[in-house]
């Protein structure tokens, strides 16, 4: 039974709230954190698993937006590379520097050595936080990465952004743990089915997806974060604002490690998209496509599947030629992108991830269009000013809401790693020592899985063979984490699902154990609900 949860939700119609947040994702999971660390009354719901959506299916990158500068957005690009910076500051082991290692074809729109120069405006745009771009020549690369195809290869440099090592759900999720622990009371399966003003209160009917129950929720003011499902539940709840969403479909296709490269390395597509080969642990994620669709209810076509596949055969040296049957996982989403005006076309290619805030004072709704992780700080900023603007105080105006736990937390965790030789206890199959993942997993939270494992050897065990993942990692995802499915585990809290097979899953002899940790009496039906959710995957 997940304990967490059902509090949280029992609470839900107890009391007026100042802000409800609809939506999970990134916007509203920063809006959560930075108004409930404020010490704002919060609640928030979504209809499915928190970061379920758009914030699980990204490239895991947080860019300053190097492509903008084609469009000559340098003011996007400008803030952009701030906020990439300010997130490194704040979130050293979860936003780390990578290098880009990029190749550029001959024949492209321009010559090698013009976009390279573009990559030193780009440094200097970004204040130089980074390492500095170097101009690469085609035979160059091919010494530095022997599995680029430099056959048809003018030139290419290497440049710096950022990117999660683990993965973007996780990122998004633990705002929403932040938010919990200032006393936001948060809910994932918990759908709106609209809200009215009732005198100076908005009134929204809610309905547990899970058990079916409908429940009330009130509160003074309402954050519209559905991200993909703005537009409609602002048609839900008539409200009218001056943007709306047009979708763009990107995926990626995960396979077996095809360079033991820690680097990025970029393409450009036949026809002219950036394309990816980016680490992910023990495995490699390749996309992206870039296609714009009408249903923000996306899913991987065959031409989707093929395009990544030829371009990934084109664009490297590899053993074998990769097929449908090497792909380990799929992801896919769409990327919402705001326009103004109430027409349905758009020269949408142009359009970037900016995020626009609407807002209606008289009624305290906003909506929140587009946006991207990297400018995921500015969001949560702007959201409280937005708030305070609606008369809601803001108790702890100054506080900081933001960011990894102090140094003397995190010398504390890693002395008593070093002490009980934490590292020693890394399974195999892990991409990274356990005193690295733990920390940017966990944060102060790691010292108290430490000292289970020192009580409790068996904490150490590894149950899902090549998970990396620990057996108290699962037991503080049953106790702290909101699993409501399996999914949401081995998807959103872990990347399992994305780096292990779905037949080793299954077959994992440890698999029905961790569904008892974290189900309890309810392991059998939440095993077999994941099960029938593969099924009807494979099926469609």
């Amino acid at each position: 039974m997940n304990n967490l949860r059902a509090n949280n939700i029992s609470k839900l119609p107890n009391e007026i709230f100042d802000v409800l947040v609809i939506g999970g994702g990134i916007n509203g999971a920063v809006s959560a954190a930075a108004l409930a660390a404020k010490g704002v009354k919060v609640a928030l719901i979504d209809k499915g698993d928190f970061a379920g959506f758009t914030s699980s299916n990204s490239s895991n990158l947080a860019w300053g937006g190097i492509k903008y500068l084609e469009s000559y957005e340098y003011n996007l690009v400008n803030k952009l590379c701030k906020s990439r910076n300010h997130l490194m500051r704040n979130y050293p082991s979860s936003v780390k520097e990578v290098r880009f290692l990029t190749s550029i074809q001959k024949g492209f729109r321009f010559p090698p050595f013009l976009v390279f120069l573009g990559t030193a405006l780009y440094w200097s745009i970004g204040r130089f936080f980074t390492q500095k771009p170097i101009y690469l020549t085609a035979s160059k690369i091919k010494s530095m990465e022997n599995v680029i195809n430099t056959s048809s290869v003018n030139g290419g440099f290497e440049y710096s952004d950022c990117y999660l090592p683990d993965n973007d759900a996780r990122f998004t999720f633990n705002f929403i743990r932040s938010s919990m622990s200032y006393g936001c009371i948060a809910a994932n399966y918990v759908e709106s089915l609209g809200s009215t003003k009732e005198d100076d209160i908005w009134i929204t009917n809610a309905c547990d997806t899970v058990s079916g129950e409908q429940l009330t929720i009130r509160s003074k003011t309402i954050i519209n974060a559905c991200g993909p499902f703005v537009d409609p539940l602002n048609k839900v709840n008539k409200e009218h604002t001056e943007h709306h969403h047009l979708f763009s479909k990107g995926i990626h296709l995960i396979v077996d490690k095809v360079t033991e490269s820690k680097k990025i390395l970029t393409f450009f597509a036949d026809d002219g998209r950036l394309f990816f080969v980016i680490p992910m642990g023990p495995k490699t994620c390749i996309g992206t496509t870039d296609t714009q669709v009408e249903s923000p209810y996306a899913y991987v076509t065959d031409d989707d599947r093929q395009f990544v596949l030829d371009n990934a055969n084109k664009l490297l040296m590899l053993d074998k030629i990769l097929t449908k049957d090497h792909v380990i996982a799929e992801r896919c989403g769409v990327r919402p992108l705001a326009i103004k005006g109430k027409g349905g076309k758009a020269d949408w290619v142009q359009l970037s991830r900016k995020h626009a805030i609407d807002i209606n004072a008289d009624a305290r709704y906003m909506s929140i269009f587009g946006g991207k992780l990297t400018d995921c700080i500015n969001v949560g900023d702007e959201v409280a000013s937005i708030v305070k603007s609606f008369g809601i105080e803001l108790p702890h105006a100054k506080h900081k809401w933001y960011g990894e736990p102090d140094e003397a937390t995190k010398r504390e965790f890693m002395h008593r790693a070093e002490l009980m030789g934490l590292d020693e206890l890394t399974p195999v199959s892990s991409s990274e020592p356990l005193t690295t993942r733990f920390w940017r997993r966990y944060g102060r939270n790691a010292i108290n899985m430490l000292e289970s494992i020192r009580e409790n050897p068996e904490k150490a065990e590894l149950l899902i063979e090549n998970s990396e993942y620990l057996r108290v990692e699962i037991e503080h995802a049953a106790q702290r984490e909101m699993v409501t499915k399996l999914d949401d585990f081995l998807r959103r809290r872990s990347k399992i699902s994305l780096v292990v097979p779905e037949s080793d899953i299954l077959n994992a002899p440890g698999l029905k154990e961790a569904c008892q940790i974290l189900f309890g009496d309810q392991a059998d039906e939440k095993l077999q609900e994941y099960k029938d959710m593969i099924l009807a995957k494979n099926n469609n």
